[in-house]
């Protein structure tokens, strides 16, 4: 249960990363207020999986999750460039993930 929460805070990582972008500096109130708001529910569910989780596994896929996700949301949403070595940094970020999970087992 704890790697379900672990991925489930990840992935709302990347909902207020998204959502503080669209916030364009927090000047635009419905996006800052969905930031705040995914920020304060992906903490809380980070802490709760690190009950059961190692401090430095927990933290190291919460943070993957969200550098990769946002990544790819920045490609495909956000229209950013999908260069080579950005290709390159985000499955050298994916292997790491993978060795800390399987280093966990």
């Amino acid at each position: 249960m704890a790697w379900f929460i672990l991925i489930l805070a990840g992935l709302f990582e990347i909902v207020w990363a998204y959502s503080m972008k669209m916030s364009e500096g927090f000047t635009k109130f419905t996006p800052t207020a969905i930031t705040l708001f995914f920020m304060v529910l992906s903490f809380g569910l980070l802490a709760h999986a690190m009950k059961a989780l190692p401090l430095g596994t927990a933290y190291t896929i919460w943070t993957g999750i969200g550098a990769v996700g946002s990544f790819l949301v920045g490609i495909f949403i956000l229209g950013e460039p999908a260069t080579a070595m950005r290709m390159i940094a985000a499955i050298l970020i994916i292997s790491g993930l993978v060795m800390m999970k399987l280093a966990s087992a």
